[in-house]
Parts: C-alpha cells; structure tokens; sequence
C-alpha cells in the first residue's frame, strides 16, 4: 500500500496509518512527493512526481502495489496509474479536484487569504488560512498542530526554493485515460471539504465506474489526518475486496 499525501502537508500525515496498518499485516509506504517534506528540490529542476514514486518503488523493489492518495496524492496516484497501468491493483482517492475545473467562490477564497499573507511575509496568517481552509474547525487540536507543522514545513520551503516546474502531466494526453484504466478503485471526500471536491469526487467516480462517492464523517480536506481510523478501516475494506491472487489469497493482507 503506497500512501500519497496532500499537497500542503508531507508524508509525517501518514503517521497514525502506518501501525495499524502494519498490526493487520499491511505494508504501507509513506513518500514525501517533490518538493514536500524531505524531498527538496533546488535549482527549478522540473519534476515528474508519478516518475519519482516509481522510481523510488523500483528501488524498494516492489512491483505490484495499491495506491492511496489524498488531493495532490489523489492526483500523483491518477497519473501513476495511467503510466504504470500493469504495476496497480487499485487506487483509493480522496479530495480529488480536476486542476481544469472552475474553482468555487469558497476555494478562490482560500487561494486568495494564503496568497494575500504570504506576499505580505506573514507566514503565521498563511498557516492560519490554511487550516481554515483544510481542516474541519471540529478537528483535534492535535490534529490541526500537526496540520501548522506541515503547513508551515511546505510554506517555508516554497518560499526558499519556489515551486519546481512540473513535467507534462500524462492525464492531459489522452482525455479517454481515467475511462480505459478498469481498475478496482474507491473514491472519498471529507464531510465537511469544500463544493470542488465533493463535485470533482462524484466525476472522477462515474470516470472510474468505481461506485458511489464515500464521505468520511466528521472530516474536512485532509480527511485520512482528520480520521484515521476511520479512513484505514476504508482502506482495508478495499484491500479484502480485491480479486485474490492464485492460491485464493488476497496479496495485500497477511502475517508479516
């Protein structure tokens, strides 16, 4: 199980997942995607982020794998696929947004009290904006502080290096591509997330003929963070609902 984080935040969202998801006999991976967490990148190099989960797949030396991505992970889990149709056994999506889809007032807002703070150099109105905006205002605190650690992580290191160029997204060549994947897959939003995601959710679900959208209760933006629990017991779910390997097991669930 490859797990993809949001696009403010890194993989330390992951953090609750990875044990209970080990007790089960899961392997989970958590990778910090091109300029996120750990994985800076200097000098505007362009990045391809479904390349470097590969890649570093690759290294792992693992083949076969299921994909779990939250908002920009949604989307890297998307285009992963598209490239790498034969190495994916499924894909769990949540708070996924088209990139050409017409933003609503709510989102523009956001975009606007982030944008508007940071030109101003005021970082802690940008970490605010941005919990505000992601996180459901009846989360945890110690969600939401380990949601301004993360926030402020990414802030700072935007503001150091800058967005890195991205690589030509391959779901842009073929307009057909969601449709021809056939691949078992579960697409969620958080309750209380924005309109976008909720409608972006319901599209990518019809394209993925992948059922009905799943709300997570009591969870906003960066619902797995919010609802862990919750949103491993979705993941495992999926995980038993896949086709099972040949000796009638299922490949992604055991002792190890």
């Amino acid at each position: 199980m490859v797990l993809l984080h949001a696009r403010p935040t890194d993989r330390t969202m992951w953090s609750a997942h990875l044990p209970l998801l080990a007790e089960v006999g899961v392997r989970a991976i958590a990778l910090d995607l091109p300029g996120h967490g750990e994985a800076t990148v200097h000098d505007q190099h362009e990045v391809a982020p479904w390349t470097d989960v590969l890649d570093t797949l690759d290294h792992l030396g693992i083949d076969r794998f299921v994909l779990a991505g939250n908002s920009l992970g949604a989307l890297v889990s998307l285009q992963v696929a598209i490239t790498a149709r034969d190495r994916v056994e499924g894909l769990v999506l949540v708070g996924y947004r088209p990139h050409d889809q017409e933003p609503s007032a709510r989102l523009r807002t956001a975009w606007d009290r982030e944008r508007t703070a940071i030109e101003a150099d005021d970082v802690d109105a940008a970490v605010q904006a941005g919990l505000e905006a992601w996180i459901s205002e009846h989360a945890h605190r110690e969600v939401k502080a380990h949601a301004a650690r993360m926030l402020r992580s990414q802030l700072a290191s935007r503001l150091a290096h800058g967005e890195p160029p991205q690589a030509e997204d391959p779901l842009g060549k073929d307009p057909g591509a969601l449709h021809a994947l056939s691949l078992p897959a579960l697409v969620g939003v958080g309750e209380h997330d924005m309109p976008d995601f909720f409608r972006g959710g319901e599209d990518l679900a019809r394209d993925l003929s992948s059922g009905a959208l799943v709300v997570v209760p009591g969870a906003g933006h960066l619902a797995p963070l919010e609802q862990p629990t919750a949103f491993c017991t979705l993941l495992l779910e999926f995980l038993d609902r896949l086709p099972a390997n040949a000796d009638g097991h299922s490949s992604f669930r055991g002792s190890s």
